[in-house]
């Protein structure tokens, strides 16, 4: 039988609409029976990433923790470089070198293997200590040389700082310290000597009352007495044991400290029988930081850059066993005839020689071609231009006889004299212009004092002072040591920094020329943040002799991280011989003369010169104001140099605006034409007092290598409203004749009070001008134009800076507050 069939009239009801996705079982008839692989949902997905992500950081945390050990491990051990220790007094009343005695740990098990073991640092020794499987050398620099005292630092790994047991430190060890912390300070430790001498009771008072001072510098620090040998000995403990602090300017670059240091001057058969005043410079000590090439350049501190020949390697003289070591006898002639020109060639092995295909450039600045601006024969285009500008040229007055060539060269010599002139006044003519008319003002009441009196005050004055001189005593003594031209060069610069807070880059407009002109490298802006300005405008001629970065980051990052993974040279710790080619007689003059002596290798590109950028904030102990373009000494990492800075503000914006003076509270960005140094890098600077004294007026790090940051100077023109209308004002005072108002009109107004608007036109020709304002302005409301120009700084790069005189804190400038600009 057949079945059943529907009927035509059989009710049909619709499919489901499920839309463009397919049902399971239409999935599988088509899949056949064959199974997917299992695709992790995205729960389970975020699990897996989550679980990656926290083995990843586990991985890298233990990564650098084992880094860390390591380097804590080698560090004063057989496969690395003694512990570099230096002993450092911060009070007068101290006795460091009683501090040095009782380290050497004599009664400890100390064996002191070299005497003298730095180079220009008399009181230094290199210990070993078996006990402790540990070696050291231990250094007191000159703490009154504040340049030796930060060349020694920057190369320690540890500092002992010696208090004094009643007040902690002094005036001068306040400022070391100061110093100390801003460059970047190692570990350290804090001893204190004559506290076991106190009565037993007066004991825990003296040492609670020294750790509240010390609290101030080294929180939480722990105090250490160093009284007896025991002392000693758990002092050594700590500083082999202490964690170390990881400063960035030094532990990415090579240096070493020197310990043994030969001069051998050049021959003259090579110069054709003259004398080139240069040598060899051979310099011995333990590599430090990572492994150094002799391909590339060195930095001795304080005196340049120079090139390297090769690299030996002599006998270690500070060995931790001593069964391998030569006699200690031995070894000390050993050095001295290596000193002298290495007699003993069997124990000097020769590691590197520099190949002259690879070794760095000595360049500093790029050379600079005189036709590169010149120009090919001129198209159709530009001859067309040159003869219309022919045909439209000025009528201008010339002598008598003067040929139109003649004419048209004493117009241009007389403009470019004009432009040099004012490129380098500009700023002079700015800002003494802000102080003319309080000057004045005071001139005028002397001398209306002086011609007003006549005879009768003439005669009191006699007799006032006969009075005075016959008084005598105390003020006279205290003028004597009063330096009049010193204190009235002050009392200038506190007017003008006053003037300029009271009344910010407000210049008048002069009455004998034209402000067209004298404003004519100034420009306005519509929007300070927002509006364009060209970087690679008007660049002065300095440009072409620096070094500009496509990317500075993205170079920075790729030096670091090859000099991270450099694995060839001569690794750390090794005792090596440096030779050092083309080096001056007053390198070796430095180190006879007591002074240490600090190498570092430089990385790529650190020897050319660029714009940088440093970030400091104004040292709290220095009250005098800081021109701009006035000479500073800096120290940025290894380097030390004098320069005529810029300062502006520190702002994301792609402008910044320029700081006639060295803000006391916010930070300032400083720039500079300094030699590359890829930061991280501590920043001192230091202004030169006349008697040779330098004062810590800034500190900082180092912020970047950038030519293209525009820095903008701004001047503010004001006027006062004559006439005041509901929307607009007559306003004068601003310009002193009509051509000066149709020039600025584009420019935008502003007032004190939040007024904006512009110039709508010139009313008569004495400088009266009818302005629009977006609301009534009041009457004691001043009317404002900002004009803006681009500064450079000026090429002062000087690397040579003078040793510094024992510093003496000063009083500064004393005015009174209440003191009267009028």
């Amino acid at each position: 039988d057949k079945g059943h069939r529907a009927g035509v009239y059989k009710q049909k009801n619709k499919g489901h609409k499920h839309g463009k996705h397919r049902t399971k079982g239409e999935i599988e008839r088509e899949n056949k029976g064959r199974v997917s692989v299992t695709a992790l949902t995205k729960k389970q997905r975020k699990e897996a990433r989550k679980m990656d992500k926290r083995h990843k950081a586990n991985q890298l945390r233990r990564n650098k923790k084992d880094l860390v050990l390591t380097e804590k491990r080698r560090l004063g051990s057989r496969d690395g470089p003694p512990h570099l220790v230096a002993v450092v007094a911060l009070h007068a009343g101290v006795d460091a070198e009683a501090v040095t005695r009782l380290l050497r740990c004599e009664g400890a098990g100390g064996l002191v293997r070299e005497e003298n073991s730095v180079c220009g640092v008399s009181d230094s020794f290199g210990l070993v200590m078996p006990r402790f499987k540990q070696r050291f050398t231990f250094l007191r620099p000159d703490t009154a040389d504040m340049h030796s005292l930060l060349d020694v630092v920057k190369v320690a790994d540890s500092l002992v700082f010696v208090l004094d047991s009643t007040e902690g430190w002094d005036s001068y060890g306040d400022h070391c310290l100061s110093c100390l912390f801003s460059q970047g300070l190692p570990a350290h430790a804090l001893v204190c000597q004559g506290v076991s001498d106190l009565a037993v009771k007066k004991r825990v008072d003296s040492r609670r009352a020294l750790a509240k001072i010390s609290e101030i510098r080294f929180p939480g620090a722990r105090l250490f007495p160093l009284d007896s040998d025991q002392d000693a000995t758990l002092m050594l403990r700590h500083l082999g044991a202490q964690r170390q602090r990881r400063l960035g300017f030094r532990s990415r670059r090579p240096h070493l400290l020197a310990q043994q240091v030969s001069y051998t001057p050049n021959s003259s058969e090579g110069s054709g029988g003259a004398p080139t005043g240069l040598g060899t410079l051979r310099v011995s000590g333990y590599v430090r930081g990572c492994p150094l090439q002799v391909d590339r350049l060195v930095h001795i501190s304080g005196f340049g850059d120079f090139l390297l020949s090769q690299i030996d390697a002599p006998i270690d003289p500070l060995p931790l066993n001593s069964m391998t070591s030569r006699p200690a006898k031995q070894g000390k002639e050993g050095d001295v005839d290596m000193q002298d020109g290495g007699v003993e060639v069997a124990s000097v092995r020769v590691l590197m020689k520099a190949d002259p295909a690879r070794r760095e450039s000595l360049q500093a600045e790029a050379e600079v071609d005189p036709m590169d601006g010149e120009q090919t024969w001129p198209t159709d285009t530009e001859l067309l231009e040159a003869e219309e500008a022919r045909k439209s040229k000025r009528v201008m007055k010339v002598p008598k006889g003067t040929s139109d060539y003649q004419a048209t060269w004493i117009v241009d010599e007389e403009d470019e004299n004009g432009e040099e002139d004012e490129e380098s006044t500009d700023d002079e003519e700015d800002e003494d212009l802000v102080m003319e008319e309080s000057i004045d003002g005071e001139d005028l009441d002397s001398q209306d004092a002086a011609s007003g009196g006549g005879s009768d005050e003439e005669e009191e004055e006699e007799e006032e002072l006969n009075s005075t001189s016959d008084k005598g005593g105390a003020d006279q003594r205290y003028d004597e040591h009063m330096d009049e031209a010193e204190e009235g060069e002050g009392l200038k610069r506190y007017r003008e920094a006053r003037a300029n807070e009271m009344f910010p880059d407000e210049v008048d407009t002069p009455l004998d020329q034209s402000a067209k002109n004298r404003f004519q490298r100034y420009r306005g802006l519509k929007s300070f943040r927002s509006s364009p300005w060209d970087p690679l405008e008007n660049l002065p001629a300095d440009y072409s002799r620096i070094f500009q970065f496509q990317s500075f980051e993205r170079t920075r990052r790729r030096v670091l991280a090859e000099a991270a993974q450099e694995e060839e040279g001569a690794m750390v710790g090794w005792y090596v011989t440096l030779h050092v080619v083309d080096v001056p007689p007053t390198v070796m003059e430095s180190v006879q003369a007591g002074r240490p002596l600090v190498l570092v290798s430089l990385l790529p590109h650190e020897q050319k010169m660029s714009v940088m950028h440093m970030l400091v904030r104004r040292h709290p102990s220095n009250t005098d104001p800081i021109k701009s373009k006035e000479e500073l000494v800096f120290h940025c990492g290894f380097r030390r140099f004098r320069a005529c800075p810029i300062f502006s503000q520190h702002t994301s914006a792609d402008k910044h605006k320029l700081e006639r003076f060295l803000q006391a509270d916010a930070p300032t960005v400083v720039s500079v034409y300094a030699p590359i140094t890829f930061p991280t890098a501590g920043v001192l600077l230091f202004k030169q007092r006349e008697d040779g004294m330098q004062d810590l007026v800034g500190t900082g790090s180092l912020l970047s290598c950038d030519p293209q940051r525009v820095v903008l100077k701004r001047i503010v023109l004001s006027g006062h409203p004559f006439k005041i209308n509901r929307r607009s004002a007559v306003c004068r005072y601003m310009f002193f004749n009509r051509d000066d108002i149709l020039w600025f009109k584009p420019v935008e107004l502003r007032t004190k009070w939040g007024r904006r608007g512009h110039i709508k036109e010139a009313l008569g020709t004495h400088g009266h001008m009818k302005c629009v304002f977006d609301s009534q302005m009041r009457s004691q409301d001043t009317v404002m134009m900002n004009l803006y120009k681009r500064v450079y700084p000026r090429w002062t790069y000087d690397p040579y800076v003078p040793l510094p005189l024992p510093w003496v804190k000063g009083e500064g400038t004393q005015v009174p507050d209440d003191f009267d600009m009028e």
